[in-house]
């Protein structure tokens, strides 16, 4: 009874795990970004998407799992012969990304080999047709040739190419020494053309500066010259309208003068006679002339008994 019991417990245990290894080749659980490619009986059958999948155990196979993410592939560095017949060692790297797993599976056996070798007969191809100085400076021309091949190719293959980049170019040490050479006597050139341009600008500001300084002195002693006879002739203006002024009073006095005269009762021989006694006095100075009119002659020769009358007059 016991022994049979026992028989139970071990038939038990075998089904037990052989459910469990069923189910563990059932479930197949996928992270994201994978695809694996499930064959049935050897044939192409399906794609395990990311999450849980159930395959029929011993039926179905997962021949591969592929990553959809961005990948990349470094091509080994490559020895190319340019036009002009200089060896160049070019190291490139490609970016693909799988877009159809089924095909990358069935169309190549190993798609990241074929990628590389069509990018090294493609470089190959594509230096050959250009000189040194082109391969240099044609990093670009260079990438999108590549691509251009490598989107041909790689279209069965369920591989789009997202990228191709030149990482380096080295020419051979003798022609690298005589560019660095080359180089440094472009700078030396350079500087010595900006120290020259430097000096040129120097003397052209400095003499635009004394330019400047000598249009603006001569503006000033301009100005200066303006405003010194404007203010001489302000003066004068000013001198002259005093004279103006003291003659106009000088007159305006002589004028009272006259009229007070008049009113004590003096006639005109007076009054010329005093007239001549002011200018005799005027004429006591050695510096000072006086003209008389011709019409003035005439009276001189009744001075005297003008004179006599005031005499008289002064005598009572």
């Amino acid at each position: 009874m016991g022994r049979f019991f026992l028989v139970g417990i071990a038939i038990v245990l075998l089904v037990l795990l052989i459910v469990i290894v069923i189910v563990a080749l059932s479930v197949k659980i996928v992270p994201q970004q994978k695809v694996g490619v499930v064959e049935r009986l050897g044939k192409f059958n399906r794609l395990l998407t990311p999450g849980v999948n159930i395959l029929v155990p011993i039926v179905d196979h997962v021949r591969v799992f592929h990553d959809l993410r961005i990948q990349q592939a470094n091509v080994p560095p490559q020895t190319v012969i340019t036009k002009d017949n200089v060896q160049v060692q070019i190291d490139t790297i490609i970016f693909y990304q799988i877009v159809a797993p089924d095909q990358a599976t069935y169309g190549i056996s190993d798609y990241v080999y074929g990628v590389r070798n069509i990018t090294t007969a493609t470089l190959r191809q594509i230096i050959g047709n250009m000189e040194l100085d082109e391969t240099l400076s044609g990093r670009e021309r260079i990438s999108s040739n590549i691509r251009l091949a490598l989107d041909e190719a790689t279209e069965k293959w369920g591989v789009r190419i997202e990228r191709v980049e030149v990482l380096d170019i080295k020419p051979p040490g003798d022609i690298q020494e005589a560019m660095d050479k080359q180089m440094k006597a472009e700078r030396n050139k350079r500087a010595i053309v900006l120290a020259a341009e430097a000096a040129k600008q120097d003397v052209i500001l400095r003499a635009e500066g004394d330019k400047q300084s000598k249009i603006l002195k001569a503006e000033g002693d301009k100005e200066a010259r303006i405003r010194e006879a404007e203010g001489l002739r302000q003066a004068q203006e000013l001198e002259a309208l005093g004279q103006a002024k003291a003659i106009e009073a000088v007159a305006a006095a002589e004028k009272v003068r006259i009229g007070l005269l008049r009113a004590a009762g003096l006639d005109e021989n007076v009054l010329a006679y005093r007239s001549f006694e002011a200018l005799a006095e005027i004429a006591k100075g050695p510096a000072n002339k006086v003209f008389l009119p011709v019409s003035a002659v005439e009276t001189l020769g009744s001075i005297g008994a003008i004179g006599e009358v005031f005499k008289a007059k002064s005598e009572k």
